[in-house]
């Protein structure tokens, strides 16, 4: 399943449906009780969505950076991490929040 996010003001987002309910679950829209397959962000739950998928980034980071340390440390195998960060899935998303946040419009997804 894929997670197409829409709106009047930018195009498309579109993200597979682990990293989709990931980035939701961050923000407050998805949990294993309540899957959001279908949802909007209104443009006043925007700040408090970037704000937390900001917090979500800098953790990751922090606990990748932790993690090399420890191993280097203790000359351990290196981690392995996500090819991919939640900085670089999350980023088109938030850019499309600031967007739409300036345009006042709503951001949808599954309609």
């Amino acid at each position: 399943m894929l997670y197409k996010f829409k709106s009047k003001t930018t195009g498309d987002v579109i993200m597979l449906q682990p990293h989709g309910e990931r980035v939701l679950g961050i923000i407050g829209k998805h949990s294993s009780t309540e899957p959001s397959v279908k949802g909007i962000l209104l443009p006043e739950q925007m700040p408090q969505a970037l704000t937390a998928l900001q917090a979500a980034i800098e953790q990751e980071e922090a606990q990748r950076k932790q993690a090399v340390a420890q191993a280097q440390a203790e000359h351990g195998p290196m981690p392995h991490f996500d090819t991919v960060s939640l900085r670089q899935r999350a980023l088109p998303l938030m850019d499309m929040m600031r967007a739409c946040l300036q345009a006042e419009a709503a951001i949808t997804w599954g309609v």
